[in-house]
């Protein structure tokens, strides 16, 4: 099967460069809202049989222009929302940004027993995503579905995807930006593993949608100041 991870279009918190993953979150700003839109129009010719968001309202506001152009449902599942950023949330500064992101991506370079500062480790994270990507797994194997989209945070998605997906290692991952609406596009299952086919981490549409003044950490280079 083909799996479109998708991020979220852009938020307030992004635009002040917060560490923002407390539950249930922001929505979008109005750029994020005409991100989500231009997601939509830009995917209209690809076959989903299946969208899916996160319990954080920014993800299910981002998949609404897709669920009605492709006549879905959004099924809001546990275990897609954003890694937590424990005694981090809501810090703007470089040290805090650097930290979390710091965290994660050494989950995704396999060290799940390093903790978000009175956070999660790498395994709480990878066990709930895993388990969230398995039922949907599942669910498009029993209804024999080809294509599935899943709307999703920017750290959760390079952590995931750099651990799991052949092709998007670590290292990729951290250099690799994954901008509001950006998408990374794998193909396989549980069982056989998952390979990269592309990473879109440009807002769909194009850059005429970005935001370069927003100070958002989850989405860019790991190494930039």
């Amino acid at each position: 099967m083909k799996l479109l991870l998708i991020r979220h279009g852009e938020t307030p918190g992004n635009v002040l460069g917060q560490l923002d993953t407390d539950h249930p979150g922001p929505g979008l700003t109005e750029l994020g809202e005409r991100q989500a839109e231009a997601m939509a129009r830009a995917l209209v010719n690809e076959r989903i049989d299946a969208l899916y968001a996160s319990t954080l309202i920014r993800t299910q506001i981002t998949a609404a222009p897709l669920a009605r152009l492709h006549t879905l449902d959004i099924e809001v599942l546990e275990g897609l929302h954003e890694i937590e950023a424990g005694s981090l949330e809501k810090l703007t500064d470089h040290e805090a940004h650097k930290r979390y992101m710091g965290t994660v991506i050494s989950w995704a370079a396999g060290d799940l027993d390093r903790r978000m500062p009175a956070g999660p480790d790498g395994h709480a994270f990878f066990e709930r995503f895993d388990a969230a990507i398995a039922q949907v797994v599942e669910r498009a194997e029993r209804q024999q579905h080809g294509t599935v989209a899943v709307v999703s945070h920017g750290a959760a998605i390079r952590t995931w995807a750099g651990l799991r997906a052949d092709g998007a290692d670590h290292e990729f991952a951290a250099r690799h930006v994954l901008a509001n609406t950006g998408i990374v596009a794998l193909k396989g299952d549980v069982a056989a593993g998952w390979t990269l086919i592309h990473w879109d981490g440009s807002p769909v549409g194009g850059l005429a949608l970005a935001d370069p003044t927003a100070g958002d950490p989850t989405g860019r280079d790991v190494a930039a100041p």
